[in-house]
């Protein structure tokens, strides 16, 4: 296990710094694994300093699981404030989600590490219903920015069924994809997501067409 250098740093650079440690372990050893002394040896510093930022393991974790969801989320998130057409931002958001990083298997052995906590742990489930609507929210936003674009607006009880439906989709080819990922060339997952969003949505074939490859 490599040992980071601890530099000293403003105190939310510090809690950062010890939850990258902390997912690098959970990735490696799985939550049962990172313990707090292998936590304490990747970061490069001692277990009071861990105790200092974070009251036990279980918040520790916590924030961890809260840090894998941001960043699953991250480019997602990022793709809906961009500039451009909501055509455009639709079709960011869908390849932001099936491709790397957020395919990277890394984030698939975090992702995998603390799903079985959700149905038995009550932080680890709001942790995951709250990112969850927020997800859905912008989606559904996303959504009814496009159909009023097409010039054909939705009720937004409409919106959030495709929204809802969407992202059963994204996270279908999301766990398919990163569980055997040799066998997609790249690019493909998001494009196969984007012709079945034609197909969900009623739009005509080539109504979204995946970004210019470079």
């Amino acid at each position: 296990m490599n040992r980071r250098t601890f530099h000293r740093a403003p105190e939310a650079e510090r809690r950062e710094d010890l939850i990258t440690a902390t997912l690098d372990c959970i990735a490696e050893l799985g939550i049962q694994g990172a313990t707090v002394r292998q936590i304490a040896t990747r970061a490069g510093v001692t277990g009071g300093l861990i105790r200092h930022y974070f009251a036990s393991k279980d918040l520790m974790m916590q924030d961890a699981y809260r840090e894998v969801m941001r960043m699953m989320s991250a480019p997602a998130f990022a793709a809906a404030d961009s500039p451009g057409t909501a055509r455009d931002r639709l079709i960011r958001f869908i390849v932001g989600n099936l491709t790397p990083p957020v395919t990277d298997a890394r984030m698939l052995s975090l992702w995998a590490a603390f799903i079985g906590h959700i149905r038995v742990e009550p932080a680890f489930a709001a942790i995951h219903r709250e990112n969850y609507v927020a997800f859905l929210s912008v989606l559904q936003d996303l959504l009814q920015a496009f159909f009023e674009e097409q010039g054909k607006p939705l009720a937004a009880d409409t919106c959030r069924h495709h929204a809802i439906a969407l992202n059963g989709l994204i996270d279908g080819l999301w766990l398919e994809g990163t569980l055997v990922s040799d066998m997609f060339h790249d690019h493909e997952l998001a494009d196969t997501a984007i012709l079945s969003v034609e197909r969900l949505l009623g739009l005509n074939p080539g109504d979204l067409v995946a970004p210019i490859r470079t």
